[in-house]
């Protein structure tokens, strides 16, 4: 693998501002503002010493609660250079989930823009430290406190081994879980999409993805800061406006997920694309339609070029070749900047063509689970080997095809869902006794989230009840789309519902 060039996200930045320090970084297609190397390591010093004067622990959890924008880059930027471990707050998770990952990494200060400020608020009311909110504003900064003595320079000086990013994903537990990557680890998957790709310096990519998700903050953001090019960072991502913007802002690629690839399709905007310049796009996060992948790219005559990515492995661990090398399409590809091997039941590499479980290694693996030491040891085993979860079969080109997953998370438009959480909201409900989620294949978002439940003797719930209950209490985004009534669910010799069967049951005409 190509080594990254610098020590630390910090000194990347020092890096780029010496070596192109007028070039521009970050655009704001909202505002137009800009920011370049030079101003970007500025600010990022500046908040790492306005975090120092606040007096925390070396090494402490710095939150960010932001939609995309210039400063929510910055805000990543600034922590880190301060040996701080940012902490992006998934702003689609719920004040329930928040409170956990507030309390279980004991942030003490967010940086929160108003829009969020309400919800940051409900999570805090029930976690059992104190947490310090800063107001910050998308477009000029955190507010910060007044009278503060600033030190010149930050107190710490992180290497490739300091903590970077604590990001945190859902498991079959139903709490999410806490990945830590180092600022090495960063870095590796920052250069693994510019190798991948052959991002150069004269590029700009646009982020349409949050950046509280790894795609987004790895892909566009590290992928950009490891090859000094340029990132526009737009407020949210809007199918009508995209086109346009990418056309006004001199994009040159970007990173979606499949329901954007979607949206974009169904939109009927004329679209501005200018083929000198826009040359490619990429998907990740959930599997691609081939049905979409081909429409896609006979209606825009922009590739789309399919990957695949883990929280744990800071996104981009398999991606096919850059054109005109030949695409598999329905495969995210062939291992760049990593190892990657089809594995058994003891990790043993099978033969090509055989499925078994998707196994990575390389310097972009995660640190671990915070708090988690036995999960981590579950998950990288002791020769590095990341244990993904996902089963799959390489062929004799290298490439791999994921033919489904081990684990039971369900997977939303490039976001994680764990059946349990659901499971337990339904519970709540008076006349439920037993409820099980699962995975419905979706064009849209890969995967839709369904429920089958079991209502207590002499009770009935309506399915209109069920969900507005689950909606109150997850969100949309996470609430099943359907919920189906059954008189008993599948159970296994321990009495654990099966609930891989749950879709057959309901769609194949299985009785269980």
């Amino acid at each position: 693998m190509t080594p990254v060039t610098a020590a630390s996200i910090a000194a990347q930045l020092e890096q780029n501002a010496s070596r192109a320090g007028d070039d521009i970084w970050l655009t704001s297609p909202d505002t137009g503002a800009t920011v370049s190397w030079n101003e970007a390591r500025d600010a990022a010093l500046a908040i790492a010493c306005q975090l120092d004067a606040l007096g925390l622990d070396a090494g402490a959890s710095v939150a960010v609660a932001s939609q995309n924008a210039i400063w929510s880059a910055l805000c990543f930027a600034g922590i880190t250079t301060g040996g701080y471990l940012a902490t992006p707050l998934n702003l689609v998770a719920g004040a329930r989930v928040l409170s956990y990952v507030i309390g279980h990494s004991k942030v003490g200060v967010i940086l929160c823009t108003d829009d969020h400020r309400q919800m940051i608020d409900e999570a805090i009311a029930a976690v059992d430290h104190d947490v310090r909110v800063i107001r910050l504003d998308p477009d000029h900064g955190p507010d910060w406190p007044q009278g503060s003595a600033l030190a010149p320079m930050p107190k710490a000086v992180p290497d490739a081994d300091t903590p970077g990013l604590l990001m945190y994903t859902s498991g079959t537990t139903g709490n999410p879980k806490g990945v830590v990557l180092s600022h090495g680890n960063l870095m590796a998957a920052g250069m693994n999409v510019v190798i991948g790709h052959g991002v150069r310096r004269d590029d700009t990519a646009m982020c349409v993805l949050p950046i509280y998700h790894i795609n987004g903050l790895c892909v566009t953001v590290m992928g950009t800061l490891m090859s000094a090019s340029g990132l526009v960072m737009p407020y949210r991502f809007s199918a009508r406006a995209f086109w346009a913007q990418v056309h006004d802002t001199n994009v040159s690629w970007f990173s979606a997920v499949p329901t954007l690839f979607a949206y974009l399709l169904n939109d009927e905007t004329p679209p501005q694309i200018n083929r000198n310049r826009l040359r490619f796009s990429r998907s990740a996060s959930a599997p691609l339609s081939p049905d979409i992948h081909r429409r896609f790219e006979d209606r825009f005559g922009l590739p789309i070029i399919e990957t695949m990515g883990l929280t744990e492995t800071g996104a981009q661990i398999l991606t096919n070749p850059m054109p005109p090398a030949t695409r598999k399409i329905g495969s995210p590809g062939t291992a760049v900047g990593n190892e990657v091997i089809i594995g058994d039941e003891s990790q043993a590499e099978v033969a090509r063509g055989t499925t078994g479980e998707i196994l990575i290694r390389g310097a972009n693996v995660m640190t671990g689970y915070l708090h988690q030491p036995e999960e981590t040891a579950k998950t990288i085993t002791a020769d590095g080997w990341l244990r993904t979860g996902d089963l799959g079969h390489m062929d004799e080109d290298g490439f791999v095809f994921v033919t489904g997953r081990i684990k039971e998370l369900i997977i939303k438009g490039g976001e994680n869902i764990a059946p349990r959480e659901v499971d337990e909201v339904l519970l709540e409900h008076d006349d439920i006794l037993e409820a099980a989620a699962f995975a419905v294949s979706c064009d849209n978002y890969g995967q839709r989230v369904e429920a089958c439940i079991r209502c207590k003797p002499g009770r009935q719930a309506s399915e209109g009840d069920l969900l507005d209950h689950c909606v109150a209490q997850l969100g949309k985004f996470k609430s099943p789309d359907r919920v189906h009534v059954l008189d008993d669910l599948p159970k296994g010799p321990s009495g654990k519902v099966q609930r891989l069967k749950l879709y057959d049951i309901v769609y194949g005409g299985d009785t269980g």
